[in-house]
């Protein structure tokens, strides 16, 4: 139970500091785009290219974390999100989409390897539990960035938010190798990375149902969440709010998907099907979508708090009890790959979600008929998880 606590910790602070170096771009967007003159619509481009090496580093790593273990690559996912984040603070654009480049994609391994760990570690009956309480450290992150980046960088700049955070998971990185001997057992030094490691994780998760299924959800589910990070700070400064306020806004909002994670994962394990919890959850979000982009000056702060909650509480709540699905579907000892596959479509939701976003913003200059036209894929997940549950084979009703 020690070293499973010890697991449950590392992972969670892991997540969290992966989440607030992905989320303060977006939080200090404003900033930096009235700093160095740069077009809103690149926004979406940066998260664009984020999402393309974190689909590249997710379908490739699963060779990586075999060989070299996942406390390691749990490591080399900090560093690279670090050296991302310093990337950035030159303040030319070819430095930010590199940025975007090394630390998108280093940011996408530590899923994967914190899967690898704790589901080793999880007794089969605590894992959706564990799992659950691992990704809290998600919106756990974002909450943090989201209240203290915009109040950091009016004392130290956006720069110096950027560093300071940059420096933080590099001392996280220290504070985690004295576990390496602990975790980083069971290794496979003989794995080398091939480029047939692509395909090959991909095959892993199309070909079995259950594993194919929770590969739709991820990639509509995590569309919807990289806009609504991406854009919803941004958004709200266009229809009167300041920036800190706006962040609060969103700060709040988020704080409502750490208990739902928990909360998911307890009642698709104990009471719902996770296919049915699922299906709820994409119905949602479609729901709060729309009314998210029907958003104006009109609207008083409860009813836009009130409706960024919900969509908290669906787009950013799923992932807990679809990780512990993926592992409890993955072959033994394979956690981390197949985990590595399902993430991958999740990574093409993410990528195409802020390319159409910023499309449409740049075509039709509104912020809001994005959201209702990205929460479209989880409307069509909703109804066709609601729709074929029935009909699923018997092992691939849970997904």
């Amino acid at each position: 139970m020690k070293l499973l606590l010890l697991a449950l910790a590392s992972s969670f602070l892991q997540q969290t500091f992966v989440s607030i170096g992905k989320v303060l771009p977006a939080v200090l967007a404003p900033m930096i785009i009235l700093e160095l003159h740069f077009d809103p619509s690149l926004v979406g481009v940066y998260f664009g290219l984020t999402s393309v090496f974190a689909l590249l580093a997710q379908m490739g790593c699963g060779s990586f974390i075999m060989r070299y273990g996942p406390l390691r690559m749990s490591q080399v996912a900090l560093f690279m999100l670090a050296t991302g984040m310093a990337c950035m603070v030159a303040g030319a654009e070819f430095m930010f989409f590199l940025s975007a480049m090394i630390g998108g994609g280093g940011a996408a391994i530590s899923t994967p390897s914190s899967s690898q760990l704790l589901g080793k570690m999880s007794p089969p009956r605590l894992a959706p539990l564990m799992f659950s309480i691992r990704q809290t450290g998600v919106p756990m992150g974002l909450l943090l960035g989201g209240a203290f980046g915009p109040t950091m960088a009016g004392s130290l700049g956006w720069k110096g938010t950027v560093l300071v955070s940059a420096a933080a998971c590099l001392v996280f990185i220290a504070l985690l190798q004295p576990l390496r001997s602990k975790f980083d057992i069971d290794l496979v030094p003989g794995r080398r990375f091939k480029l047939s490691d692509f395909p090959t994780t991909l095959r892993s998760v199309v070909k079995d149902p259950g594993l194919r299924g929770l590969s739709y959800a991820s990639f509509a589910f995590n569309g919807m969440q990289q806009v609504m990070t991406s854009y919803f700070v941004i958004y709200l400064t266009t229809i009167g709010y300041d920036l800190v306020t706006a962040g609060y806004v969103f700060s709040v909002a988020v704080a409502i998907a750490v208990p739902c994670r928990i909360l998911w994962g307890w009642v698709g394990s104990f009471h719902v099907s996770p296919r049915l919890v699922m299906a709820g959850l994409a119905l949602g979000i479609a729901a709060s979508a729309t009314a998210l982009g029907c958003f104006s000056a009109a609207w008083s702060l409860t009813w836009i708090g009130l409706v960024s909650g919900v969509l908290s509480a669906t787009a950013l709540s799923w992932h807990g009890i679809l990780l512990s699905e993926t592992a409890r579907l993955a072959p033994e000892g394979m956690t981390g790959p197949v985990t590595g596959g399902v993430l991958s479509f999740g990574q093409m939701g993410a990528l195409l979600g802020p390319l159409v976003y910023s499309a449409l913003l740049g075509t039709t200059g509104s912020y809001g008929i994005g959201f209702i036209v990205c929460g479209l894929p989880s409307l069509y997940v909703g109804i066709n998880l609601l729709r074929q549950g029935k009909r699923l084979p018997e092992g691939a009703a849970q997904a």
